[in-house]
């Protein structure tokens, strides 16, 4: 497994899946990007640094029922107990769920995804029978932009975002290759390399999620929050209650006394680039026009403003009847 603390050029992504880690309620983190850019890495590289330690991929052709498990109705009719046989969710408890092409998944599917992601239980009901369990996991779901988008009301449902792109900066590709060629030609010695980072920072997401409810929220930060989310014209109240638990999260993972408006600013971009809403561009003045038909502004070339046509006068010719009289 490629070490969490070795990824190169992956700062936006490191930090938004750490949030989710210390707080898997803020509903977790969806990937966009091209091919290659590290997004399955990264996912992998972050389980490894949770308690379980555990990886759980949901496959693109996946049912209801392997997504959020059975119930033996006959079992529960003749004996009296409900038979559970767990799902992918169940599976998940306390690690890492990872859905790679996410918006390719049927939108039902997504949705409850999604509302187990942001409660940590999962609810399955058949026939008047219901079971229960605690599904609290780390959401990482990814897509290719190319391929598909998610519609509107499941992207909002994601707590953060982040957006990949390829890199262009010589210096900064050269370190990956390096990095990934050194961990290919000899993955334990490389690994070793970062064993005590990646201890360190397994016990900073341990000691965050200890302290996460110690927190609270001044009025400066709620203010800013506000403000924020009002200028990004976002629908709804839910990105101000995520980037507060985001900020709160950050707060925590950083050791600090209490969350700051700072906090806020460094998550503000990861909780609304999926919310912003784009304003409308001011329609068009028609430039005024001058004495001879032309504009102001010289907008087509060549125009010509019409013109009359000449006139001439046309003879008048009387009628025959009129010239007998």
């Amino acid at each position: 497994m490629f070490p969490f603390t070795a990824l190169v050029g992956q700062a936006p992504l490191q930090q938004a899946l750490l949030l989710a880690a210390v707080d898997p309620s803020l509903g977790g983190v969806l990937v966009s990007g091209p091919r290659g850019t590290a997004k399955s890495t990264a996912a992998r590289a972050l389980a490894e640094l949770l308690p379980e330690g555990r990886l759980v991929t949901l496959p693109l052709g996946a049912s209801e029922e392997q997504l959020i498990g059975t119930l033996d109705i006959q079992s529960a009719l003749r004996d009296g107990g409900v038979k559970f046989s767990p799902g992918l969710l169940a599976k998940a408890h306390r690690g890492v769920l990872y859905v790679d092409e996410v918006n390719l998944l049927p939108n039902p599917l997504v949705d409850q995804l999604l509302d187990v992601a942001a409660s940590g239980v999962n609810i399955i009901e058949r026939d008047g029978i219901s079971h229960r369990h605690d599904a609290r996991f780390v959401l990482i779901g990814t897509m290719n932009p190319e391929e598909g988008e998610l519609r509107p009301q499941l992207l909002d449902r994601f707590g953060l975002a982040v957006e990949l792109n390829n890199c262009f900066d010589a210096s900064v590709r050269q370190r990956i290759v390096k990095s990934r060629l050194a961990f290919d030609t000899d993955p334990e010695a490389f690994r070793a390399l970062h064993e005590e980072n990646q201890a360190a920072l397994g016990e900073r997401i341990d000691a965050a999620r200890a302290a996460l409810n110690d927190f609270d929220f001044d009025d400066a930060v709620h203010a800013r929050v506000s403000e924020l989310c009002i200028a990004a014209q976002v629908d709804g109240l839910r990105a101000d209650l995520v980037m507060l638990r985001a900020a709160r999260a950050l707060a925590a993972l950083e050791g600090a006394d209490y969350v700051e408006t700072k906090h806020v600013e460094c998550v503000a971009e990861a909780v609304l680039r999926h919310r912003r809403r784009e304003t409308e561009a001011p329609p068009r003045e028609t430039p005024p026009r001058q004495a001879n038909g032309a504009s102001e502004q010289d907008g087509e070339w060549g125009y010509v403003p019409p013109e009359p046509a000449g006139t001439a006068k046309v003879k008048q010719v009387r009628p025959l009847a009129a010239k007998k009289a």
